[in-house]
């Protein structure tokens, strides 16, 4: 099984211990584009404040994430799985995953990023400030960037398992799997159920919708579920007590649409 994460604009403070490694990072295929990213990343944000902060959509408040951004190939790096603080990661709670849990994580899930592309949990990189929706003078909108040698290397990456595609709509234009990837993908929406004057009402809640996905992901993590394709997940998510509603595809080389019917919101 493959998990495909957003990342969370929530970071640790700073990174730990050795700078980044760019040739440590797993995905090597996706080093070239890497680079032109860090690279006009850095010069932008070591050259104009101002004109980083307009690009980067930042606040005034968050200025100081460009001189982040400036010092990104000398900053202290941390794994991925310890730098993503947002709501969804807390949910999920990686480090206190059991060791057989933690395997598992650092084999399945894969996060993705406006200046990484996608990296796995384990990956040492620095904090940084750069979601998928920027468009830099040079390179142009990443969402664009990524998408041909995202083409190129996740198809291998999924290998022939289940794809669980937990992105948010930003990070899922850098890759969407095609073919016979797509047959064994499943994209997941959360719903909150209410009932209103007696009728149903139902609507997607940011924060909530994100911590179902942790919590989800957990779950399967914890429980060593091992689902070959989007039925399987179905039924997996059935038997830890989800409230599923499954929609295939409607025809070929589509990828199938679960909602997740919740109706406390926590």
């Amino acid at each position: 099984m493959l998990v495909l994460l957003p990342p969370s604009e929530g970071k640790a403070a700073s990174g730990r211990g050795a700078p980044l490694k760019p040739e440590s990072l797993s995905l090597p295929g996706l080093a070239d584009a890497r680079a032109a990213v860090l690279d006009e990343l850095v010069e932008l944000c070591a050259a104009d404040e101002d004109k980083a902060r307009e690009i980067l959509g930042l606040s005034e408040g968050l200025r100081g994430e460009i001189a982040k951004n400036a010092q990104l190939r000398t900053a202290g790096a941390r794994q991925a799985g310890e730098l993503y603080t947002g709501v969804l990661y807390d949910a999920l709670g990686l480090a206190t995953l059991e060791p057989d849990a933690r395997r598992r994580a650092r084999a399945s899930l894969l996060v993705f990023s406006g200046l990484w592309g996608a990296v796995r949990i384990g990956d040492r990189i620095p904090p940084y400030r750069c979601s998928m929706g920027v468009k830099l003078p040079g390179l142009g909108a990443l969402g664009t960037h990524w998408r041909a040698p995202m083409d190129s290397v996740l198809p291998e990456v999924a290998g022939s398992g289940l794809v669980l595609d937990l992105r948010s709509s930003a990070y899922a234009a850098a890759w969407k799997p095609k073919g016979e990837v797509a047959a064994r993908t499943a994209t997941v929406r959360v719903l909150h159920s209410q009932l209103v004057d007696g009728v149903e009402k139902r609507s997607v809640v940011s924060h909530f919708n994100k911590a179902t996905k942790g919590r989800l992901v957990r779950d399967l993590l914890v429980t060593g579920a091992r689902p070959k394709g989007p039925g399987e997940l179905v039924e997996a998510l059935r038997d830890l007590g989800y409230v599923v509603e499954a929609e295939p595809p409607a025809r070929a080389g589509r990828p199938w649409s679960l909602d997740v019917v919740v109706t406390q919101i926590h």
